[in-house]
């Protein structure tokens, strides 16, 4: 399958964020019927839409920027000023969208340690609900995220969220980002996981390889209320087909790469075991993400060695991830492997 038209210079594992549009995917934007999507006259985007909640068991379904975007409307949608979210303390909706749930939206943030499967104990969710109390935010929403740092929440374990979601009444979001990695790790369809929510958000742009573009699905009345907050947002787009007609290619044709992306991070996994100050996280290594913990802070010499042999890479103080993604092939996982090992070999340089 031809990768892309517009090869890079770099082997780029920084994040699946990186991926660039195959030929397909270009001839599809190229060819897509446009319309007015504030007016809801874009065809494209309309099927896309309908594409996407038909595939996660949701009545309706709303074509967004990003993905960001898509959980802040989420929340503005579900929630009023002085309402409280629970949500794992290292979670994406918490930790690296900006605050914008309580910047803009006055909906406190709650927060609850990961366990190291990536689940939110229930236990721990329990303890913090709060009691129907003037003094206390009133808490609202249970949000997850699936995959978590590439970590895959379990069948069994979503349904007892919803379920508890149920006894709480509470609103349960999902983040589901990377959920099509879920979804092929659990060998499930789409909507085995997206019906267990009240609303889902879905990248397009991560391991699905679109340019842009998030998918926010829930039921009619939530998508109606979700239109308002996204153009209140910024987030109203006109001849969106464009974009949207990438995120049809991705959602029809992503099975046939998202597989062998998870093979190549097990791969990669195996390449990097045996590399001397170099720990492998075998155990989180269920989808495209690769863990390795270092015995220092690398976090400004090991990125910068890597970029001089071709390699971007994201590294922290004394860890960092390696995602891989559809433009990356087994020869470049070989390459990624061997300029990580021939840094920790060589540092003495």
């Amino acid at each position: 399958m031809n990768q892309t038209s517009a090869a890079s210079p770099f082997i780029d594992v920084r994040s699946d964020t990186v991926t660039r549009p195959c030929d397909q995917m270009r001839a599809a934007m190229h060819t897509a019927e446009v319309g007015d999507d504030v007016y809801s006259d874009d065809p494209t985007v309309n099927a896309l839409q309908s594409l996407a909640a038909e595939q996660l068991g949701q009545e309706a379904a709303l074509f967004m920027p990003s993905g960001t975007q898509s959980n802040l409307v989420a929340f503005l949608a579900h929630c009023q000023r002085g309402d409280e979210y629970i949500v794992g303390g290292e979670a994406h909706t918490y930790k690296y969208e900006g605050g914008g749930a309580a910047v803009l939206g006055g909906i406190q943030p709650q927060t609850v340690p990961f366990g190291h499967n990536g689940e939110l104990p229930l236990d721990l969710v329990e303890a913090v609900i709060k009691p129907d109390d003037f003094h206390f935010a009133r808490t609202k929403l249970l949000s997850l995220e699936n995959t978590q740092h590439g970590r895959v929440q379990s069948m069994e374990y979503m349904q007892s969220a919803r379920a508890f979601a149920e006894e709480k009444n509470l609103i349960l979001h999902l983040d589901g980002a990377r959920m099509v990695n879920a979804a092929v790790a659990l060998d499930v369809p789409l909507r085995n996981i997206g019906s267990l929510f009240h609303s889902v958000s879905l990248c397009l742009s991560k391991g699905l390889g679109a340019p842009m573009g998030s998918i926010l699905a829930g039921n009619t009345e939530f998508i109606q209320s979700a239109k308002r907050w996204r153009k209140v947002t910024g987030g109203g787009l006109r001849q969106a087909g464009v974009v949207a007609a990438a995120g049809i290619y991705a959602l029809e044709h992503c099975h046939e790469w998202i597989p062998t992306d998870h093979e190549h991070a097990k791969l990669l996994a195996s390449l990097c075991q045996d590399i001397p100050g170099v720990s492998v996280r075998h155990d989180w290594i269920q989808t495209n993400m690769v863990w390795l913990d270092f015995d220092g802070d690398h976090q400004l010499a090991l990125p910068a060695y890597t970029k001089e042999r071709g390699v971007l890479m994201s590294v922290g103080r004394n860890a960092g991830r390696v995602i891989v993604h559809r433009n990356i092939s087994e020869d470049d996982v070989a390459v990624v492997a061997q300029v990580i090992r021939d840094y920790f070999e060589k540092r003495q340089f």
